[in-house]
């Protein structure tokens, strides 16, 4: 029953298995899938989609109680002392009902909409990124949302309403030397008889420390009558063989309950099997589809929070006879502190609203929001550390000590830094979205870009390409950005104007498809291994979201009668400082250092320039790289501490 610790694989094997995970059709529209085409189809998300007043009053009534709970019986300060959550504190989330945000009623949840539940994230997380993430990787990825979308009414019926009051769930894929690359997944699950017999160990198990129940991705071996792949189960945490071999620590989230759990000789019933054989990752990332949405959701209440205190501090801190926000170095830094919080927010309501009502596409849109918001997220609570300046870079227990007051600013620097990698790192996310947003170019002239397809297939793809792109192309030339008066309801009498930026987004959606389509045509099949270009093009489709995402807010705030003037004031402002980082980005496709990066890299990983290195110490300590994860018994004391 041994495997090997590491599953050889070829480059070509990795992007198949990787394709074959992906949604293949869109069966509904898209507006982020239109934008990267050159068509700005704002009809998809103006006016601004709106809850229904039933979800509304709901969501409102458990906001308060989260609220009163987050202010009373959460000591953010205590969870960062003792890099743990209290038990009591999880049994308090408990009876509160914060397990079962997301779960039905009628398994015992609460049932809020993706918006309830994204300002609930926002809300806990502000007073413990901890909590958020234990809540998040609980609701988003764990148990419930993979039962929620593939699981049989057998396995709803079982396991929903435990995840609901008492059960944490956690989300185990990640393995010691796979990452992003699930094609080299080393976790064995083998069929005997009407079970399944587990072998592996799994990395940064969010939440495994205190689950009760697993999903975990393992690998069925094709044999006869299994079609074999990689499968999603839902293991029980206390089952004979699982151990939590470590408890992992971190930069930032010392309260995060993550692990490395072992798995031998583990029997799983083939009931707890979450779909067929081989749709383990599909089913993975269709639930990341929305449940990437709680990352910068929690985002958006980092920036929430790094405005109030940079306007509080900036308010009475002088320098020079003045308040330093009235100095124009600092005052820039609050300009794009509460600019941004604006548009993320704005780009998180409209994606969740999206997602409720489903009528939408959004996984490019819930994509971006998770590209933008841990970006952004990360620039805001940088800026705020530089506003604080020394006192930033002080830790809150430090600056208690010494009689002031007790703002965690390098905290929330260090807790925000691991978005960026979390559920698919940046530059993963970046290909990810980049491989969307080509997508149409390669249904119809994917065959001509491909080494093993015949002449034949090449010679029909040719056809199909010629025809479509003899439709798409003349649309690129012009559009309703090049008339003065388009989206005129933006500009309403008294408030700014903000249908400018909306023909600026127009006109960029068509410039950064006729970029794409050059850059297909120059590079060919070799487009895939310019990530540099297809980062930035991806990074330009973002920013444009988000200008669209902030007028439509701005238009919805102004025609209820909520802070309309300020709305427009603030996206006003985002989308002109959007619009410098765009025109950058533009210029940067085809004017910089790839090519000469490329050749410094080769010359590092040659050794050519290790004398650069001479003149300092390494203080790592000894080990391997990537620890040894060869199934078999563990050896470890086992630290899982289920809370109940």
């Amino acid at each position: 029953m041994s495997a090997p610790s590491v599953r050889p694989v070829s480059e070509r094997e990795a992007r198949q298995v990787a394709e074959a995970a992906r949604e293949q059709d869109w069966k509904k529209p898209s507006f982020a899938k239109e934008l990267f085409l050159g068509r700005f189809r704002l009809d998809l998300i103006h006016p601004h989609p709106s809850p229904a007043v039933e979800d509304v009053r709901r969501g409102e009534e458990f906001l308060s109680k989260l609220r009163d709970f987050c202010e009373t019986r959460i000591d953010s300060a205590r969870i960062e002392r003792e890099a743990q959550i209290p038990d009591e504190t999880i049994d308090g989330l408990k009876e509160l009902g914060a397990l079962g945000m997301k779960i039905d009623t009628k398994y015992g949840g609460l049932g809020l909409t993706q918006v309830y539940y994204n300002k609930a994230l926002a809300l806990v997380g502000s007073a413990s990124p901890a909590i958020g993430a234990l809540l998040s990787a609980h609701q988003s990825i764990g148990v419930p949302q993979p039962l929620k979308l593939f699981g049989t009414q057998e396995q709803r019926d079982t396991f929903l309403p435990r995840c609901a009051r008492t059960d944490i769930s956690a989300f185990l894929l990640t393995e010691p030397d796979v990452g992003s690359d699930p094609a080299r997944l080393a976790t064995l699950a083998v069929p005997d008889g009407d079970d399944y017999i587990l072998d592996g160990v799994k990395l940064w198990t969010t939440n495994g420390v205190v689950a009760d129940l697993l999903v975990v991705m393992a690998r069925v071996p094709r044999s006869e009558g299994h079609k074999g792949g990689i499968t999603a189960f839902v293991v029980e945490a206390a089952s004979e063989g699982v151990t939590v071999e470590n408890r992992n620590a971190f930069m930032g989230l010392r309260g995060l309950e993550n692990g490395v759990t072992r798995f031998h000789q583990v029997r799983v019933p083939a009931a707890h099997r979450i779909g067929p054989e081989g749709a383990g990752l599909k089913i993975a990332l269709t639930t990341l589809n929305t449940g990437r949405l709680s990352l910068p959701a929690m985002c958006v209440g980092a920036g929430k929070w790094c405005l109030k205190i940079a306007r509080e501090w900036s308010t009475v801190r002088e320098q020079w006879g003045r308040p330093i926000a009235r100095h124009e170095a600092v005052g820039s830094k609050i300009a794009f502190i509460a600019a941004t919080t604006f548009a993320l927010e704005a780009v998180v309501d409209l994606s969740s609203q999206m997602a409720d009502e489903d009528r939408n596409d959004i996984r490019i849109e819930a994509a971006l929001a998770k590209l933008y918001g841990s970006e952004m997220g990360w620039l805001m609570a940088d800026e705020l550390v530089q506003i604080r300046g020394g006192r930033g870079f002080e830790t809150a227990a430090s600056l208690a000590a010494r009689g002031e007051r007790a703002v965690p600013a390098e905290q929330i620097l260090r807790d925000l830094r691991i978005n960026r990698i979390f559920e698919g790192s940046s530059e993963i996310m970046h290909l990810l979205i980049a491989r969307e947003a080509v997508d149409a170019h390669l249904s119809v002239a994917g065959d001509l870009i491909d080494p093993e397809k015949t002449l034949g297939d090449k010679a029909k793809a040719g056809a199909r390409a010629g025809g479509f792109y003899a439709r798409w192309l003349p649309k690129l030339v012009t559009g309703p950005g090049q008339l003065p008066r388009t989206y005129a309801e933006f500009h309403p009498p008294g408030h700014r104007d903000l249908s400018g930026h909306l023909r600026f987004a127009e006109r960029s959606s068509r410039k950064l498809a006729r970029s794409t389509f050059y850059a297909m045509s120059r590079w060919q099949g070799r487009l895939e291994t310019k990530q540099g270009f297809l980062g930035r093009i991806v990074d330009i489709g973002a920013e444009l979201f988000a200008i669209s995402a902030a007028c439509v807010r701005a238009e919805s705030l102004r025609a209820e009668g909520d802070h309309g003037t300020e709305a427009y004031q603030l996206a006003d402002a985002f989308c002109r400082q959007s619009r410098i980082r765009v025109e950058e980005l533009f210029g940067r496709l085809w004017t910089n250092t790839d090519a000469l990066d490329r050749k410094v890299v080769s010359s590092v990983m040659s050794g050519a320039y290790e004398w650069l290195e001479r003149g300092v110490v390494d203080p790592s300590g000894e080990g391997p790289w990537i620890a040894d994860a060869t199934p078999g018994p563990s050896k470890a004391e086992n630290v899982h501490r289920p809370v109940h």
